[in-house]
């Protein structure tokens, strides 16, 4: 073989190795819209493209109040056909009471959901507005708090309900390192490698918080056994086609191994407990959905780890869409979409 030859097809092999290096860390790493946000006690994510794909038969299109339908009229953006994913920071505030109460969100929102409609619209909007790094942010009261909104790429949108403007000038900044596959948030690096492999919906941190009252968190009128300072990390994850279900898993990281075991017996207790309990319930929406949940639900404990599993079908999220205690009416804005 040509000396020229050979070294030809060593620099395309070369590339090649490269690229399917590139493209594996890629893979391993987070989405790319939950490394642009910015540190914070609690991280959720929602891949809305293949949790459609999974519920198209099920769910029902929502009504459009007034309001949101003049939204959708002024950008063109319908939250429920333009939104790809979400990524949602959690801040933990100082004063519960405040206008933020004791959750404040940023997030960051990917699909088809930018453009000049949407500039416009956040023009009229705006009570103030703040060039940063070549990117507008506007300011839009909402419920006695200031909710910051910018356009952070063409099919990007950054949404933060904080008292301060430094959560979204973090993520605008990290926006310009965004290429880097493993960038973000220390919670990010430190727990995202426990996220399973093609999760649809995830999250990790302190995500009890928005579910939690007076230090317990409560889930479909369940009070759990866990703290809202919890580190937890929950996921999603797509079942084998055949079977046309979702792997829900929740994994609690417990101070010692000691108490990792008393709190899986009084999960698994209060599922028993909780199983016998709906058997008596009135047959409708929000109790079928529930018992839906706990036929499948499974707790173990491995280690300082606490882990319940269940398996949810279709129904299972048609059953929570049509209920009306879990019906929620869709925002009319990307600032309402952070102050609630």
């Amino acid at each position: 073989m040509h000396k020229r030859t050979r070294r030809t097809l060593l620099v395309v092999a070369g590339v090649v190795l490269l690229l399917a290096v590139a493209v594996f860390l890629r893979s391993k790493a987070p989405p790319e819209a939950a490394r642009l946000l910015p540190e914070s006690d609690g991280i959720i994510y929602f891949n809305l493209k293949p949790v459609r794909a999974f519920l198209h038969k099920d769910l029902k299109p929502p009504q459009r109040v007034p309001e949101y339908q003049q939204f959708v009229e002024a950008t063109g953006i319908d939250w429920e056909r333009d939104l790809d994913s979400a990524a949602i920071a959690l801040h933990r505030m100082p004063d519960p009471n405040g206008p933020n109460g004791p959750v404040a969100y940023s997030m960051v929102l990917t699909g088809k959901l930018t453009g000049k409609r949407l500039n416009s619209w956040l023009e009229a909007h705006a009570t103030g507005r703040e060039v940063y790094a070549g990117h507008t942010i506007y300011s839009i009261p909402s419920e006695n708090r200031t909710v910051r909104v910018v356009q952070v790429g063409y099919d990007r949108i950054a949404v933060s309900n904080t008292p301060t403007a430094e959560q979204i000038h973090s993520i605008v900044d990290r926006h310009r390192a965004a290429a880097l596959p493993f960038a973000g948030s220390t919670l990010l690096s430190r727990h995202y490698h426990d996220v399973p492999l093609l999760s649809v919906a995830w999250g990790l941190g302190q995500i009890g918080l928005p579910f939690s009252e007076s230090g317990s968190i409560r889930v479909l009128g369940l009070s759990l056994p866990l703290q809202a300072e919890s580190t937890i990390i929950a996921s999603v994850t797509p079942c084998l086609p055949l079977t046309n279900s979702v792997h829900l898993r929740v994994e609690e990281i417990a101070p010692d191994e000691g108490k990792a075991v008393s709190q899986a017996a009084a999960l698994a207790a209060i599922v028993t407990l909780a199983r016998g309990v709906t058997t008596q319930l009135a047959d409708n929406a929000a109790n079928n959905a529930l018992r839906e949940l706990l036929k499948t639900t499974e707790v173990t404990q491995k280690r300082n780890r606490v882990i319940a599993t269940a398996s949810l079908t279709p129904a299972f999220f048609s059953q929570i869409t049509n209920s009306e205690k879990s019906f929620a009416t869709p925002a009319t804005s990307p600032s309402q979409a952070a102050s609630h």
